[in-house]
Order: structure tokens, then sequence, then C-alpha cells
């Protein structure tokens, strides 16, 4: 048997791999050009897959692929090192039958997915560098952070309420809302009972550390934008009205390469910015934004416009002409993608941007 084995020979041929990747296991189904070689579970382990392979289908090209989703892309980074030609795909990207939706399984899925990449039919999302991601890791915590904080500040200002204890008018006057002087105030209020008072330190305590774990991530990230892999296009970036210093380097992070869209149009529907649009015969019909989006940048982008309209009169007056025709919330998306255009510009010349008196709709 070992004899037989060691004269196994694939050279030239192509072996295709779906995975439906599970925390425990990865179910997996192999197909050559012709036929459906195997379907299994195995561990979710790279190592014991490249193993499999190299002793049952040696000499073959190895080809893979798997669904985005909660285990991220080491997996993806792992196989190809191992010399197997992975890609990542989206999971509403990859082709299926009515049966397939209403028989849905572990090893169907699998099955689908190496169909579509022996098909040529799978479309691969991008998958940035292990260094970029890593520093994309850096800012999405910080933005964690910005979320818990605010969840802390609301349960305070629940606690507050049900208590009806009222702010007090220095701070009232002064709009200084959880500075360090209010959350002090909040230390020293009297609260009828011992357990009240441990109540609301809880809090107190908790929104501090938050405060301090925000301060340093901000540090860290003002660090990374001064390294020589960033510093240059976020100068560049920051001169756009509206984008500041953590908006710049999540753009940089989350996009890393402008050039992979291939004009702004793709980059704004990569952010969500575009319209759903229906086409049939001669009617054609524009909808709502788009459900598919990249979130973070989506909310980020819409957050800048409201900025930029302040400090660029060419988007200020951009806006005061779709505001008259339709509601505030949709036109500022109108300006979100000019904002993106814009963005898309500065980033695929490399030049700072000048602001102009004049836009066109």
């Amino acid at each position: 048997m070992p004899t037989q084995m060691n004269n196994l020979n694939f050279e030239g041929q192509n072996i295709y791999a779906g995975f439906d990747v599970h925390l425990k296991d990865w179910k997996v189904t192999i197909l050559s050009e012709e036929m459906m070689l195997k379907s299994f579970t195995m561990p979710p382990k790279p190592e014991v897959f490249s193993d499999y392979l190299l002793r049952n289908y040696p000499g073959a090209s190895y080809h893979s692929a798997y669904e985005a989703g909660f285990s991220g892309l080491w997996a993806h980074y792992r196989l190809c090192n191992l010399g197997i030609h992975n890609i990542v795909a989206n999971a509403a990207d990859i082709p299926g039958t009515q049966k397939d939706r209403l028989q849905k399984e572990d090893r169907r899925d699998s099955r689908k997915i190496a169909n579509a990449l022996r098909g040529g039919t799978l479309t691969p999302i991008y998958t940035p560098s292990e260094s970029t991601l890593n520093d994309r890791s850096l800012i999405r915590s910080r933005r964690a952070l910005v979320r818990d904080l605010v969840r802390f500040k609301l349960r305070i200002k629940s606690f507050l309420n049900f208590y009806g204890i009222e702010y007090p008018e220095e701070i009232k006057t002064s709009g200084k809302y959880w500075s360090n002087r209010f959350l002090d105030w909040l230390g020293e209020l009297p609260m009828q009972e011992e357990s009240g008072r441990q109540a609301l330190d809880i809090l107190v305590s908790e929104a501090k550390t938050q405060k301090k774990l925000l301060k340093e991530v901000t540090s860290q990230i003002k660090q990374l934008s001064e390294s020589d892999r960033y510093s240059k296009r976020s100068k560049i970036l920051r001169t756009v009205p509206g984008i500041a210093l953590i908006n710049a380097m999540a753009i940089l992070t989350e996009v890393e390469d402008i050039n992979r869209f291939p004009n702004a149009e793709r980059f704004a529907s990569f952010i969500g910015l575009i319209p759903m649009t229906k086409s049939s015969g001669e009617k054609e019909k524009v909808g709502e934004i788009t459900f598919r989006s990249h979130d973070f940048l989506r909310c980020m982008f819409v957050e800048s416009a409201w900025v930029a309209i302040r400090l660029d009169p060419a988007l200020l007056m951009a806006y005061q002409k779709l505001v008259r025709r339709m509601e505030p919330n949709n036109a500022i998306i109108r300006i979100a993608k000019k904002l993106a255009n814009r963005i898309y510009s500065v980033l695929k010349y490399d030049k700072p941007y000048e602001l102009c008196k004049t836009d066109n709709l």
C-alpha cells in the first residue's frame, strides 16, 4: 500500500475544496474537474487539510474557498502560506438554487461553495495584508470603547432620572457634561442609602475606566498615524473637510489600497452610498439607499458630511439645493457620496484637497 501511494501523481490537475466553517469543525467537500471526490468533517486546522491533500492528491494544484464570517481571515492566510489558493467570499454572493435555501445544511453549503469555485462563479472579497488587519483592529477597538462609554453614560443618566437628581447649575450652564468635574460631582453625590451610593459608584467607576482606555487608544492611533506607512496619506486625507485623524485612519485601514476600485462610483458602492435600482424593459426605478454597505464607513461618512457642509462652501451650496426637494437625511446621504468622491480623488492622485467655490449637482 505505501508503494502505491508513493506512485500517485496528480500533476497538472486541479483539486477544489469548499469549506463550511464552524468554531469546532469544518465541513469540507472536495471536487476534481470531473466529479465529487469526497465530503467529510475535519478539525478547524488548515495544516490537517493540507496534509490530507498532499497525502491523497500529491502534485495537484489546490484551490479552496469559504464564506466570510465570524472566523475572520486567519484561516485564509494560513491556507495560502501552505500553498493552497484560497479565496474568501461574501455569503450573499455564492450562487445557489431555491433547493439550497430551503434545505440548508452544512454539507450542502460546502458542496455549493466547491461547485461555485470550480465553475469560476465565485467572486472573492478583498483580503487586506495581515499588518493592515492588525491596524484595523486598533481603530475598531476605539469604536467599541466609544459605544461602551455611551452605554455607561446613558445608565448614569437613567440612574439620576430614576432618583429625581438634578444637575447642578454650573454644569448646566457650562454644558460640560461628562467632564472630570462632572464625574467628581457624581462621586460626591449624597444618597439616602449606602447601597444606592455603591450602585452609582460602580457606574461612575466604569465610565472613568472607559474614558481612560479611550484616551489611551486614541493616543496609540495618533502614534500609528505618524508611522511611515500612514503619515503622508493621513495628512492628505485630513485636508478634506469633515475628515479628522480618527476618520482618516479608519479610511486607510478599512480600504488599504484605493486602486482596487476602478472609479469613484465603485468606491461609493463599497461604502454603501448608492441607491438600489430595478430596471426592466423601458422601466427603471431608483429606490432607497442600498442595504449592502460597510456599516462602519457609511456611518462615519454620513457623520463627516454633516461637518463638511459647515466647512466647505461648495458642499453647503449642494446641500441647500438638495433639501429643497428631499428630506435632510436623504440630502446628507448625497453629500456623503460627494465627500466619498473627494476622498477617492485625494487618495488616487495623492494630492491635498483644495476648497472650491462651486459644485455641480
